[in-house]
């Protein structure tokens, strides 16, 4: 039982309420830190998980963010990801919380999102949840992958038939230069025909990575591939 805020550190107060007189949800971080972490609430885009109330107009095109609508115009890309959601912003609070996590090693971190992914998991259908690789650099400075242990920690069995290459980050790339990128993710094992896939990464950025796994999917039979991530940046 954890009795101090894996973040902050502080004494965990625990919060009583009716549904707690039934069922006691785990305590991972203290109030003051779980304020903090900004859920997106409103209407969504589809497509990413982008809070649609706080785009003007202008950025808001046939219901979906401009950014999606120009990825589904592009006959490359049309219909690759279904859709995606993600549970949190992107905000200081948790770019400082998951820094420690992946860049620090401090595995433990993952605990306070375990209750969140599983009750959302346990909520929808899907035949195969893939969580996105590292290439084989990315894993050893790092010591373990960020999206598996987040799964792991959720008590979730995630199917690892993806692998991936090397490659520069996609935040230092131009938008014309993600979608020449040629495919970085190797498929280990055609298991995915006509099946309906789940892929979990723990941030949402430009979409690139998401969805060049999801064309190989697609393109190795799968039925319909959509994404959870744990923040949209």
């Amino acid at each position: 039982m954890v009795n101090n805020c894996l973040y902050c550190e502080g004494e965990l107060v625990e919060m009583l309420s009716w549904r707690g007189l039934f069922y006691s949800e785990p305590q991972f971080l203290c109030e003051e830190c779980l304020v903090q972490l900004e859920k997106i609430e409103g209407e969504r885009c589809n497509g990413c998980s982008r809070s649609l109330d706080e785009l003007p107009s202008n950025l808001i095109k046939e219901g979906v963010c401009l950014d999606c609508h120009r990825w589904e115009q592009d006959p490359e890309w049309r219909g690759i990801l279904a859709h995606s959601h993600s549970f949190y912003h992107y905000n200081d609070f948790l770019k400082d919380y998951l820094a420690r996590y992946k860049y620090r090693g401090d595995h433990v971190l993952a605990q306070a999102f375990s209750h969140t992914i599983k009750s959302y998991l346990d909520k929808i259908k899907y035949d195969l949840l893939i969580p996105i690789p590292l290439s084989d650099e990315r894993l050893y400075e790092r010591g373990f992958n960020q999206s598996t242990a987040l799964l792991e920690e959720a008590e979730v069995r995630p199917s690892h038939i993806l692998t991936r290459s090397h490659s520069e980050k996609q935040s230092k790339k131009t938008r014309s230069e993600r979608l020449r990128q040629e495919q970085v993710f190797h498929l280990t094992e055609n298991v995915v025909r006509e099946k309906n896939i789940l892929l979990f990464d723990d941030i949402y950025t430009t979409g690139t990575t998401l969805r060049q796994a999801a064309k190989l999917l697609k393109e190795a039979g799968a039925a319909e591939v959509s994404s959870l991530t744990l923040a949209r940046g």
